[in-house]
């Protein structure tokens, strides 16, 4: 019986002893094996990343291409897409140049003109100058366009705007688009007013929100699928889809997407700030940290100061030039940041100027006048953002019909 106890003891304290071991291990091992897993998450890998999938199909192929200094190749130091398809022997054209131009260098809303790149020797076709739409002559020797820009997710943004002509000159034209995808920066969320019939331009075509969760190949299914386009024409597409990348994926930019966007937080804050283009209030054109700050010359608007001063190849002549700016610093802003109206709210009670607070510009950046009268009516962001909930509410389902990184 002595024995049989002991036993019994011995199996009681060895398992025990057993179990407390494992217990540990198992935790450790599940950390190891996270921590692998997260190190072994597969690279980001944009549309123009995956020759593979595209190069096959251009061989033998007259390219033209919609480009700038974001089409790179990040597997492959970050060469530039044109250097990269002209070392595979894919006959290059012409290239359409959106923008800031090919290298990235001109100004917001300086005229891109047409020129020959000087390291290549191949032809610059404006599509920011006289004409923002590809001729029928500037694609009749062409068999397929590329389309390669980096987004950031902003309905204001001009590149989807020079997406837009471009499918609608494919369309006419019958020429094949491909899309090279690029993940969205801003793609986690969606927020703002649906841009309102009647207030159309180059910083708003579609019917779509500020921040409108969508990667370029994403919204252009979604132009083809709404019959945006003029005559409800369709494009005839190819999107090559990014790999490894969901909307809920943070993706930090390897290249600046234009001159005033030099960083991640910059980026997030862009939809938040741009609407201080519609207005006198500098939101840091002609520093070094570009939607990342505002102010006014008035000690009100807050401690922090700065002078926006002439930038070549940033702000060659910002708002507010060589005066002395108060205003709020946001560059310690988290990455989680999303849209409000606060800082807009917050400079109009500032200011006290009322309706000559706003210029031309605003409405065309808020897509309708009702933004701009809510704020002079005295309404709290709670009650603005209320008055586009429906709207919002319509797109989001629209939207679920185009995606691609569901």
């Amino acid at each position: 019986m002595k024995q049989t106890k002991l036993i019994l003891i011995l199996a009681f304290l060895f398992g025990n002893m057993t179990f407390c071991k494992s217990k540990p291990d198992n935790i450790s091992s599940s950390i190891e094996i996270s921590a692998q897993s997260e190190e072994a998450k597969p690279e980001i890998l944009p549309g123009a990343d995956r020759p593979e999938v595209y190069l096959p199909k251009l061989k033998g192929k007259k390219v033209a291409l919609a480009v700038n200094q974001t089409s790179i190749l990040p597997s492959k130091n970050n060469m530039h897409l044109v250097d990269f398809l002209l070392e595979q022997g894919i006959e290059v054209k012409k290239v359409f140049v959106p923008e800031h131009g090919f290298r990235g260098k001109a100004d917001a809303g300086e005229k891109v003109d047409n020129s020959i790149d000087a390291e290549t020797g191949i032809p610059l076709v404006s599509l920011y100058g006289s004409s923002k739409k590809p001729s029928k002559e500037a694609l009749a020797d062409v068999d397929i366009v590329i389309f390669d820009i980096q987004d950031v997710g902003i309905r204001f943004y001009t590149f989807i705007s020079t997406l837009h002509y471009l499918m609608e000159a494919c369309a006419e034209q019958d020429k094949k688009l491909m899309i090279f995808d690029r993940p969205n920066p801003n793609g986690d969320y969606i927020d703002g007013p649906v841009l309102e019939k009647g207030y159309e331009s180059f910083v708003g075509m579609h019917p779509i929100p500020i921040v409108h969760g969508l990667t370029v190949g994403e919204l252009a299914q979604m132009i083809n699928g709404e019959g945006w386009l003029k005559d409800e024409v369709k494009a005839p597409i190819e999107i090559i889809p990014v790999a490894n990348w969901t909307h809920d994926d943070h993706y930090s930019l390897p290249v600046k997407p234009s001159p005033n966007l030099p960083n991640d937080i910059a980026i997030r804050l862009y939809p938040s700030l741009c609407f201080f283009e519609g207005t006198d209030v500098s939101l840091g054109r002609g520093t070094l940290f570009p939607f990342q700050v505002y102010g006014y010359p008035d000690p009100k608007f807050g401690d922090f100061t700065f002078t926006p001063v002439s930038i070549d190849g940033m702000s060659k002549y910002p708002p507010q030039q060589d005066k002395l700016c108060y205003g709020k610093d946001l560059r310690n802003e988290p990455l989680s940041h999303r849209f409000t109206l606060s800082y807009l709210l917050d400079a109009y009670r500032l200011a006290d100027q009322g309706d000559s607070f706003f210029n031309s510009f605003f409405d065309k950046l808020a897509g309708s006048d009702r933004l701009r009268k809510s704020i002079i009516a005295g309404e709290s962001e709670e009650n603005i953002r209320s008055s586009w909930q429906k709207g919002l509410d319509v797109y989001k389902t629209k939207r679920k019909l185009y995606l691609i990184y569901k």
